[in-house]
């Protein structure tokens, strides 16, 4: 039998509930769901290696100077 809950981490219980859930790895799956647009689509995340690219691009196009080689 599977069972599907939806908690809310936001709470001190519900992070309680998760913490408990998490100590019994072998039977416990948890899930958590990528965030979804007004349209109902997976939201677009990035990787920490494109954040901080993304970040030196445009600190080079403000300062003129590349970073990365510094």
């Amino acid at each position: 039998m599977t069972v599907t809950a939806h908690i809310d981490v936001s709470t001190p219980k519900g992070r309680k509930i998760i913490q408990e859930l998490e100590k019994h790895r072998k039977i416990v799956k948890i899930d958590n769901p990528l965030p979804l647009d007004e349209n109902g689509l997976p939201l677009k995340t990035y990787s920490v290696d494109e954040s901080f690219n993304n970040l030196y691009d445009k600190l080079q196009e403000h300062y003129g100077v590349d970073l990365r080689k510094l």
